[in-house]
């Protein structure tokens, strides 16, 4: 079968419900025992990264059953040549967002998409309200990215941000699954 369940060895029910990670080493790449706790945030052990590539495939391929135009996985950004931006822009000239496609947003328009998976749990969020998670991991990503795209990219920038236990941030809610202005064009 595909789907998460056959690409991804970390399966949803034993996430949800804090059951053993079957068909998984029991010591992580990084040296420490592996848990699924473990497993959810640290970035040496690769699940992370299979989590987040894996997610913003699916996005992408959402669009291209929406019908978007000119869906881009991990597009390069244009070159910011100096352009005066706000303090914690990222600016370098190899920097890449996760997604980009076409009417999305508006017909035509130029819409760019990173994707934040982030675990409750995890040190730096156990005190706050899960609202605040999600407004915080949204905040940070406009700071990195929003004047950069709007002023260099001329388009629009919209951070997806998810939590481990199946939520979704505000941004990632408005996503439309299956956009009216992507299936009108």
């Amino acid at each position: 079968s595909s789907g998460i369940n056959a690409e991804w060895p970390l399966r949803p029910g034993a996430l949800r419900y804090n059951f053993c990670l079957k068909d998984c080493p029991k010591i992580c790449a990084c040296g420490a025992m592996n848990s699924i706790n473990h497993a959810l945030i640290c970035k040496t052990g690769g699940y992370v990264s299979m989590r987040h590539n894996w997610l913003r495939n699916c996005i992408g391929k959402i669009m291209e059953t929406a019908k978007c135009k000119d869906i881009q996985l991990e597009p390069p950004l244009l070159p910011t040549n100096g352009y005066p931006l706000p303090p914690g822009t990222i600016t370098g000239d190899q920097s890449r967002l996760d997604i980009s496609a076409r009417s999305v947003w508006n017909v035509l328009e130029r819409a760019f998409f990173d994707v934040r998976v982030f675990h409750a749990p995890a040190p730096t969020n156990m005190n706050k309200p899960i609202q605040r998670m999600y407004l915080a991991h949204e905040n940070e990503k406009k700071r990195s990215y929003n004047a950069r795209v709007i002023q260099v990219e001329k388009g629009t920038f919209t951070p997806l941000v998810f939590s481990t236990t199946g939520g979704a941030g505000i941004e990632a809610q408005r996503l439309p699954v299956t956009s009216p202005t992507c299936s009108q064009h």
